[in-house]
């Protein structure tokens, strides 16, 4: 039975060789130039101990029992294709190291060669070895970020500070408590840390507390044994010692019981799970994502929250900001649903008339983002564009009566055009030229001539409507 060699996790340099007095003579050299070392006698069980972003080299001879360094060297880049693998040959080998290095070996030494050599060799791959890691390293953030942009979308100052902070806690090991209001995204923030942490192979595990019956909310979260209440009659796995490796995301964490939230603070704090009925403790690997509509403090100070869980949990907290407050995201957002929509049910993709962004920029949205894709869903799907409190606004007005010749009736009909979009709220003369599809000295001129006045201003006040806050 080989043993499964121990590599210190510190390692620069594994170095590989079943001769141990050569073995221990490089060890020495590598140590006394300042280098961490991990000697092994053999290759057995190596490749599957190195991680794939592991920042070190390997350093091993050709001529090995078992396992040898041109089978050593298919095994590392079968995990990790850049990693350097330095290969020490005899005289007569030669020809087997330049095979090797058209396989992808970083370099070879020729038996004897000078220390200075092997620690010029090993400093040249660790250099490019952080090179390699350093651009990853880069091109996961970039990735992340594109990431976050699709999944979170909008440019509002909040949103941009959301996905920053975002990016900041994905890859901690802290727990994070999220607040939003209901349809605000939570659980698409929640997944986001996940996907975006070092769990993200691990299972996502999410659960409404709130949706649970207090009859089963404990057994549901925490699992049970055979007999640990009537009708348990074999073992549940809990929600929690489910999401063992992974990140669990409890939802309407505030609807849970005080007696509930009493093992989840010990389950936070001693990273261990008990089974209803069971005594043994199983030791858990997991992250905590917590989220809420309420002001958890306020719950806490009127005894229906307990204060030391809050604390516990508050460490990382996350805002998500309600839809209200993202301004033009309304709009970005509500295309994206709508785009979406139209190409999942086959249809023609349609665009907003000035009436119906203004209607969706009027609207408060107490559903948040919830309520907007469903609304963009039922644009998409050539339906009224109605929202609660406003009227509906997808059908066209009805084109107005034009009399008189060509030319009369045409100055009707721009009269027509211009006036009803006077009617919709606009913050400056500029916003009006821009929902017009006119310049704002044209705007000027066609108010004047159908005696028109923008709300708030005359058409001659466009420098003074603009510069207002």
């Amino acid at each position: 039975m080989t043993t499964e060699p121990y590599i210190d996790s510190q390692a620069q340099v594994i170095l590989v060789d079943d001769d141990p007095h050569l073995r221990q003579a490089l060890s020495q050299t590598l140590d006394l130039a300042g280098l961490k070392v991990a000697a092994l006698a053999d290759a057995q069980g190596l490749a599957e101990r190195i991680e794939p972003d592991w920042p070190g080299v390997v350093v091993s001879d050709i001529r090995m029992p078992g396992i040898d360094g041109l089978q050593l060297l298919e095994q590392l880049h079968g995990r990790d294709s850049e990693l350097p693998v330095l290969l020490i040959t005899g005289h007569g080998d030669v020809p087997l190291a330049v095979q090797a290095m058209r396989a992808g070996a970083y370099d070879f030494l020729e038996k004897p060669f000078a220390s200075d050599a092997l620690l010029d060799s090993v400093r040249r791959a660790l250099a490019l070895r952080r090179l390699v890691l350093d651009n990853r390293s880069l091109r996961l953030a970039l990735s992340d970020r594109q990431q976050l942009a699709t999944r979170l979308v909008g440019q509002s100052p909040s949103m941009q500070r959301l996905r920053e902070q975002i990016g900041a806690l994905a890859g901690t090991r802290a727990d994070v408590l999220i607040l939003g209001e209901t349809g605000a995204g939570k659980e698409v923030v929640a997944r986001a840390l996940h996907d975006l942490s070092s769990r993200r192979a691990g299972p996502f595990v999410a659960i409404n507390a709130g949706a649970l019956a207090e009859s089963v909310v404990e057994s549901e979260l925490f699992g049970h044994e055979p007999g640990a209440f009537t009708g348990a009659q074999k073992r549940r796995i809990g929600k929690f010692e489910f999401a063992n490796g992974g990140t669990l995301f409890l939802d309407e964490i505030e609807s849970m019981s005080l007696d509930v939230q009493v093992k989840l603070l010990r389950l936070l704090q001693e990273r261990v799970v008990e089974r209803l009925g069971g005594n043994q403790l199983i030791p858990l690997d997991i992250r905590i994502i917590a989220a809420t509509k309420e002001d958890l403090r306020t719950s806490a100070d009127q005894g229906r929250f307990r204060a030391d869980l809050y604390y516990r949990l508050n460490v990382a907290p996350l805002r998500i900001p309600p839809l209200r407050e993202r301004g033009d995201d309304i709009l970005v957002l509500f295309q994206h649903f709508a785009d979406a929509a139209s190409q999942r049910h086959g249809l023609p993709p349609h665009s907003l008339q000035p009436a119906q962004r203004a209607m969706l920029l009027r609207h408060d949205w107490p559903g948040n983002v919830r309520e907007l894709q469903n609304a963009a869903e039922r644009f998409a799907l050539g339906l009224e564009l109605a929202l609660d409190g406003q009227a509906q606004a997808a059908a066209p007005a009805a084109a107005p009566i034009l009399l008189g010749n060509l030319s009369e009736q045409v100055e009707q009909f721009e009269r027509s055009l211009i006036a009803a979009e006077l009617a919709q709220p606009h913050s400056s003369l500029r916003s009006l030229a821009e929902a017009l599809g006119i310049p704002r000295k044209t705007l000027h001129d066609k108010l004047r001539k159908h005696s028109l006045h923008f709300e708030g201003g005359t058409s001659g006040s466009d420098d003074h409507e603009e510069n207002r806050p």
